[in-house]
């Protein structure tokens, strides 16, 4: 296979070198694509194809967000309110993203991504209704619930990076910025939705009902991929299997410094500061004393904050293309605000101080991923986002076991400030970077008729 990783191909996006950047690499002419579409806030569901995957999302993303609250609850009650037994289920869902996301990302550029999606939530539904069923019938144990959070992983794993680089052949370049945003924005509506759901459903019905309800809801995922019309997909040209084709997508990233920097940044604010998605349940049990609605309730303010992020992102991805100081930003302020958030002293004050949390952290995931997916070629587009993927979420093998063990030394709101705090200082340690090598401008302002470049 010819490399395609040379350092030509960067995008004006992210101008992380001194080289000139040639205009970004034409998205691929292999199929005709929809019609063309003007830009708007919604523009990308003016595409058939995204608008049926769109609705089939809506309705699967608050059936996982109802299990995610009822597994972490399950866990938790199961272990007699461990914290570390949280972190060890965390392990083991996200441990199989770390060994199977680069060949996960391999697999995406070879293969018929709608159609692996298809199997993908059809074996997803089988490991919902099982644990739905062991935890109804009453013999559900801890080790099931972890054995079954490794099968969930290694499907995740596999889906992952296969919806990412799928978005782009549903949309085309022009509008993923745009798809990203609108994809957020349903995934954090029903954050808002399913925890809410979950909060009050677990103490009429139990834990148990929730995971069958999220079995059911993949349906409509499979219906709407299965729906689709193939030929208007912005496919990239067929990947024939052949060795070095891994190595060839790290030797892509590893020669572009403008990937790797992001990618760093990434890693280190998921690895610590993204934490605190579990560490609510922890907060919400153990320092304030509530029960899983108290849980629920916490979850739906972080997930308004991250619903109303994600629809701004949709208006700015119509307007400009995503930019790295707007990484930067988010990711220093997640960090500012997850430490404002460790010390609010009120169950109130402590879910009030999480809508800004939502807001800045959903910024950053957004910015971050539109920047990958808008930088790289269409046949490099899943390997990329396989490696992506496995610094997104393969730092939690790590991060969730230190949650546990930071809650039960040191307090459950000890979690927000370590991560907090790591967080800023990677953004301010990216920053330095990016501004020396000239990837970042910084704005220039005028006192009199003196131009000064703040450096």
């Amino acid at each position: 296979m010819t490399n395609t990783g040379s350092d030509t191909e960067r995008q004006t996006t992210f101008t992380a070198t001194r080289d000139p950047a040639p205009p970004p690499p034409a998205e691929p002419t292999g199929t005709a694509g929809p019609p063309s579409i003007k830009p708007s806030m919604f523009s990308s569901l003016k595409v058939r194809n995204y608008r049926l995957f769109f609705s089939g999302q809506v309705i699967s993303n608050i059936g996982t967000w109802m299990q995610r609250i009822a597994q972490d609850w399950l866990v938790f009650t199961l272990s007699g309110h461990n914290p570390i037994a949280l972190g060890i289920a965390v392990a083991l869902q996200f441990t199989p993203t770390v060994l199977l996301s680069l060949w996960a990302g391999v697999l995406a550029d070879r293969v018929d991504k709608r159609r692996m999606l298809m199997v993908i939530q059809s074996l997803s539904c089988v490991q919902a209704v099982v644990l739905g069923l062991l935890n109804i019938t009453g013999v559900v144990q801890l080790w099931h619930v972890y054995a079954l959070c490794v099968v969930l992983g290694c499907l995740g794993a596999l889906e992952v990076p296969t919806r990412q680089s799928f978005v782009a052949e549903m949309v085309g370049r022009e509008h993923i910025a745009n798809a990203v945003s609108l994809n957020s924005s349903i995934f954090n509506m029903a954050r808002i939705i399913g925890p809410a759901i979950a909060g009050f459903a677990i103490t009429w019905v139990g834990t148990g009902w929730l995971f069958i309800a999220n079995g059911v809801s993949t349906i409509a995922v499979i219906t709407g991929l299965a729906l689709m019309n193939p030929d208007h997909l912005f496919r990239g040209p067929a990947i024939v299997r052949a060795k070095g084709q891994l190595r060839d997508g790290l030797r892509y990233v590893r020669r572009r410094s403008d990937l790797v920097t992001v990618m760093v940044l990434v890693l280190f604010v998921s690895m610590f500061g993204l934490n605190f998605f579990t560490s609510i349940a922890i907060v919400a049990g153990n320092v304030f004393g509530t029960g899983a609605d108290g849980y629920g309730l916490l979850s739906t303010m972080v997930a308004l904050g991250t619903f109303t992020g994600a629809m701004m992102g949709a208006r700015r991805g119509v307007k400009r293309e995503p930019r790295v100081r707007l990484l930067l930003i988010s990711a220093f302020s997640l960090g500012a605000l997850e430490c404002v958030a460790s010390v609010m002293p009120t169950y109130l004050s402590f879910g009030i101080a999480l809508v800004p949390l939502g807001y800045a952290t959903i910024t950053f995931l957004n910015t971050a991923n539109s920047l990958v997916q808008t930088a790289v070629s269409p046949e490099m587009r899943g390997r990329v986002m396989g490696l992506y993927v496995l610094v997104l979420i393969g730092g939690n093998p790590i991060g969730g076991p230190m949650t546990g063990w930071l809650a039960s030394n040191f307090g459950g709101r000890s979690t927000f400030y370590v991560g907090g705090v790591i967080s800023v200082l990677a953004a301010v340690v990216c920053a330095v970077v990016l501004i020396r090598r000239g990837g970042v401008k910084l704005p220039v302002r005028r006192f009199g008729r003196q131009r000064v470049l703040a450096r």
